[in-house]
């Protein structure tokens, strides 16, 4: 059996708003949590608990899953101003090693990148 290659690239993920995403996810659960309470005997006596304590579970995880999105955020935030510093600084060291140039005959004289 041949392995299988992909034909395509595979697309860049989505970015969109995933801290506000995972938070109304969360509040979501947690609200099913709550409506359910009140019907608790009810579906203990159809042997159905799992749907409240499905919820809780979706809520809690719900927790994790923004603490960990926040700090991914950051992460990406922390990365993209780490980049633009040293791309700022880079630049700013070509800027003034052209302008120390004395001459056609400096060593800076050729072509910069």
């Amino acid at each position: 059996m041949a392995k299988w290659t992909a034909k395509h690239e595979a697309p860049e993920p989505l970015e969109g708003p995933v801290v506000a995403t995972v938070t109304g996810g969360t509040i979501l659960w947690f609200g099913l949590f709550l409506v359910q309470l009140p019907f608790y005997g009810w579906f203990a006596d159809r042997d159905q608990l799992w749907w409240v304590w499905t919820c809780a579970a979706g809520g809690f995880l719900g927790l994790i899953g923004i603490w960990y999105v926040r700090g991914r955020e950051a992460a990406l935030k922390r990365h993209a101003a780490a980049a633009v510093a040293a791309r700022a600084e880079r630049d700013g060291q070509a800027g003034s090693a052209g302008s120390a140039d004395s001459g056609p005959g400096s060593a800076g004289s050729g072509p910069q990148a």
